[in-house]
């Protein structure tokens, strides 16, 4: 690993631990030229499977695109970075362990969904909203009515301490 401060290619590791739930190699690494630190993240590279749109184009999978819809979901709701961190990975997990190498975009939308049923009620009905399309309020109330309706499955509101 090159220091990005001096460019030199000698530098050492003084301390590795897991992050992202054991996802991620978190690096503090420092230049023995120059002696900065820096830290690192190291991943493994596993391929996502391809999305099918629903005109039938296909496309890679987007992380960016991912972690957008869930942010504006979530846009002034009690839930810490961390906590978002957590459900992309548990998505792109579910996502991956399908096996497929293409999976229907509505496929991808139902795991968000599913997530965010259990990361925070009120995102989840702004997502869902969205998705599926909502053309008048009754739908809105007929999804809450269905979220309360069954508890147990809904994990409420998780803010990161």
């Amino acid at each position: 690993m090159h220091c990005p401060f001096c460019g030199a290619s000698d530098t050492k590791v003084v301390d590795s631990r897991l992050v992202a739930e054991g996802q991620q190699v978190r690096r503090r690494r420092e230049c023995v030229k120059c002696h900065e630190r820096f830290t690192t993240f190291e991943e493994a590279e596993l391929v996502m499977p391809r999305v099918i749109k629903g005109d039938g184009t296909r496309q890679p999978f987007d992380e960016a695109k991912l972690r957008g819809g869930i942010q504006r979901a979530l846009e002034k709701r009690p839930v810490g970075i961390e906590a978002v961190e957590a459900c992309i990975t548990r998505i792109k997990l579910k996502l991956r362990a399908t096996g497929e190498r293409e999976l229907p975009s509505r496929e991808v939308g139902e795991v968000v969904m599913e997530e965010l049923r259990k990361l925070d009620q009120v995102a989840y009905v702004r997502f869902a909203s969205v998705y599926r399309s909502f053309q008048d309020i009754n739908e809105f109330k007929e999804e809450i009515e269905r979220l309360s309706a069954n508890p147990e499955a809904n994990g409420g509101s998780q803010a990161d301490s």
